[in-house]
Formats: C-alpha cells, structure tokens, sequence
C-alpha cells in the first residue's frame, strides 16, 4: 500500500525529516529542538547539497508538559532544482526504508509533490507474495508539517497511488498474472474511478480481425489474449480533444520459437508488460488529475509461450486493417500487439493524439541506459511537450530520429512489412519505432520505448529490482497541461 499524505505534523510523531537547501541557516529548522549533541552528526559539515542525509536525536520544545524525543533526519535539498528535490526525497525514503510506518516532512510546498513523490517510491516494497512474517515494514502516513491549505495534496497523493499501482502489476509473477487476471484488474480500477471499461476476448478479436494479437496469444491456449478498453470521458467532454494511450501487455516473454537466450535474460520477463501498468496507473488517477481532455486506454495483452500453436519465423499475418506482416523473429511479438492497437485507433477512434508505450527493444537500453525512454514522434511540438514533461516529472525522455532511410531493412518481399530489419543496418530501436509508425496513420503520434526506464536492475534511489512504474508521471504531466 502506498503511504496517505496528510497535512499537519502531530506533536508526538518520533521521526521528523527536515529539508535544508544549501546555504540555508541549520539555526533556523533546529530552532524548536534541543540537540543531544554527542549523538549528532557534525552539523558544520552538513552543507544541503542534494541527497546529503544526516541524522540526529532530539526533543522537541515544551510548550505544556515534556518535551518529545525524537529522531531528526535532516535531508539536503541543493539549489531545489526539480531533480535534486527528486534525489532529495529518495534519499529520505532509503533513510526510513523498512523502519517506520510514521514520518513527518518540513518543506517548502513549493517543492512538496516531487520530494514526497520520491520519499514515497524509495519506500515502495512488494509484499504480496511473502508471508506475513518475511514482509518489508510499509511507511503508512507521510506528515506534512504545515498550517496551510496545500493545493496539490489530492494530485500528489493520485500519481503516487498510480505508480504503486503500477509497480505491483510489474512484480505480480507471471503464473497470477495471464491476459484474463489483467483484464480484471484494469476493470477494478474502472469501476473504483468513474472510467468506461470493455474486454475483448478471443473470439470478439478473431471477428474483428485483429491478427496481431492473435497471433502472439495463441501461443498459450488456456492464458488467451484480451484487449482491453478504458475511456475516461466525463459529462461535458464530447468536444474536448481525444488522446489515445496504447500499452504493450506481453505478462511473460519468453521469445517464442525465436528463444530468448541466453536463459537468463528470460527470468525478468515478467516486466514485459510495463507499458500497460503505466497506462492503467495513469488511467487511476484521471478522476482526480481532471486534464480536460477525453482519454482512451488501449492495453493488449497476451503471453509469448512456446507451443504446438505458437508463431513461427516465415509466418505472415493480417493485422487489424489490413497489413500483412512476415515473421522474421517471433521475439519481435510486442510490435505486433501494438500495430493491431495502433490501427484500431486510426481507424476506428481518429483520435487528436495516440501515445505508445512499451518494453519494446533492447536496442534502446544500449542506447540510453535506465534513465530515459527513446521518445520518436511524427510531430514536433509533441515530443517536445513530452520531452518538458518528461524532465518535470522525473520520467525522463530522450528523442530519437525516425530515420527514412531505414525504412527499406523493414520490407519484405512477400507481405507488407517484416517485424524485423534485414541488411544489417542496426538501430533496433529506430526500425521497431519505423514499423509501428506504418499502422499509426497521419495523426500527431509518439512512441515510448520504455525497455530500459520501465525496469531496474539495482535496488537504489526511488527504485528497487524490477518494475519503476514508468509513465504514471510523464502521461500525467503531459495530459495536465493539455
């Protein structure tokens, strides 16, 4: 569970943290606290720089009775830019990690929703499958030590609440987590916030021609494929623009006949569905966010198992529309969820704006690390609105080029498009990024290629091992400002 965010700090609260900007007077935030000195740490040398902890015992002033005891965490904020608050906060929540269910928080509310943000992801642990005994300690409730009115408590609280959400899809093991169980779950949060949901099943997509999906998901005959739909379009909203969020939902991956090797790139394939969780943790907050903006989810999902009735290279498919794709690499399946998606938007929604996002290539981890998402858009006012959004936030973004000459390593010579490049031109990303802009059609389109921000691989910062719940952020922040 995520912790609750609540304003004004009670007297008795043990763990307080303060944050110091550099140059600011540690006279002034220990004013109210007699210091144990010899149980401090060497306060000349605690200059604010960003992520900086130090940690001091304390008792609170005595207006009526006994003072308080209490453990002070003093956090460093730097110059307050948005990335070191960021640092700031994650740094606080490694300090309280595991060890308290309580804090209090002085800051400025200026700053409030990125450091709390922070503190809260720093904190964030998967217990749903350990038992009672073996579970991390979760932070329950976050002070916030203020007398005033803070305008963005509800905000914070949603994005915090959907990348939770989020990072809990991730970390569900893949046996729980089939098409059908993220079905439900993206029905649950329909119905907890105010959203229109529809599930397609086999049967509705081999009607509606929806080749792609199909083709992956019939490789796990009783795991099959969905397609799921949520729409927020609350009352008053039919002229406001249309924006389309895409996901890729692959719940495991293991290559297919394409084989992912060596095994052990395979064992974190659960994660390979990172692009729904974010979208189903932005959907989550919408209620609250209200971006005046009609917005439509669309989440394929489907297992890339090895069968009897999985794909195989040479393979052609007919995608929603009308394409036809040769299979060169069955563990190029999420392009192919994605294009049926892409399609159905085109044709079907013809929507303002389509967003996408996947775990879709390892090309882009080489590219760009952990750290940024490759961004590649048809339009440049929107990655650049997505860029801004994306370095606001904390879920960075980079853009890349859609290079047309590339355009040819993606022909094939007896369907449309193959769904994966030939000739040795390389830039796995760029060509994964070309094939899905064929099925996006000519409305203002940005790719996410999330493969290596929607995953870490250390237990460090906001993050710990596995799923970072990227996209809640850059998605929130974009449609806000629409």
């Amino acid at each position: 569970m995520p912790p609750r965010l609540v304003t004004g700090a009670s007297r008795t609260t043990e763990t307080r943290i303060l944050t110091v900007r550099v140059g600011d007077s540690l006279d002034s935030h220990l004013s109210s606290y007699a210091l144990d000195r010899d149980l401090a740490v060497d306060l000349p040398t605690f200059k604010g720089a960003a992520g900086e902890v130090g940690e001091l015992s304390a008792t609170t002033a005595a207006t009526s009775g006994a003072g308080v005891r209490c453990r002070l965490i003093l956090v460093g904020l730097g110059s307050a830019g948005p990335a070191e608050v960021r640092k700031a906060g994650a740094a606080a929540g490694r300090r309280v990690r595991g060890k308290e269910s309580l804090v209090s928080v002085h800051i400025p509310l200026a700053h409030a929703g990125a450091f709390l943000t922070s503190l809260s992801l720093a904190t964030y642990a998967f217990n749903d499958v350990k038992s009672l005994s073996d579970g991390i300690k979760q932070l329950e409730t976050i002070e916030i030590d203020t007398k005033a009115k803070w305008s963005k408590l509800a905000h914070t609280q949603a994005i915090i609440d959907g990348i939770f959400l989020a990072r809990d899809l991730v970390h569900t093991p893949a046996n729980i987590k089939s098409p059908a169980w993220m079905a439900a779950q993206s029905v649950l949060v329909a119905e907890a916030n105010g959203l229109k949901s529809r599930v397609r099943e086999e049967r509705e997509l081999e009607k509606e021609g929806f080749g792609g999906i199909l083709a992956v998901g019939k490789s796990s005959r009783d795991r099959g494929p969905r397609f799921i739909e949520l729409t927020y379009a609350p009352r008053g909203s039919a002229k406001w623009p249309h924006v389309v969020l895409i996901g890729k939902g692959i719940v495991f991956d293991t290559g297919g006949v394409s084989l992912k090797r060596p095994y052990d790139i395979m064992i974190p394939m659960k994660s390979d569905m990172a692009g729904v969780a974010g979208i189903i943790g932005t959907m989550s907050t919408l209620a609250v966010i209200k971006p005046k903006v009609r917005v439509t989810a669309l989440l394929a999902c489907a297992e890339n198992a090895i069968s009897g009735t999985a794909q195989r290279p040479s393979d052609v498919i007919t995608h929603f529309g009308g394409s036809t794709v040769e299979i060169k690499d069955t563990d190029a399946e999420g392009r192919l969820v994605l294009a049926d998606s892409l399609a159905y938007s085109a044709t079907v929604l013809k929507p303002d704006v389509v967003i996408d996002m996947a775990t879709l290539t390892g090309a882009a981890t080489l590219g760009l690390g952990r750290q940024y998402a490759a961004l590649y858009s048809n339009n440049d006012e929107l990655a650049l609105e997505l860029e801004e959004a994306g370095m606001a936030s904390g879920d960075r973004a980079w853009r890349m080029p859609l290079v047309d000459d590339y355009r040819e390593s993606i022909r094939s010579d007896i369907a449309d498009l193959s769904n994966a490049s030939s000739g040795g031109v390389g830039a796995g990303s760029i060509t994964a990024a070309l094939f899905l802009q064929h099925f996006a059609g000519d409305y203002r389109w940005a790719h996410l290629d999330i493969a290596g921000s929607g995953r870490s691989e250390v237990d460090a910062g906001e993050n710990i091992k596995g799923g970072t719940g990227y996209g809640v952020r850059i998605l929130t922040e974009w449609l806000a400002k629409q």
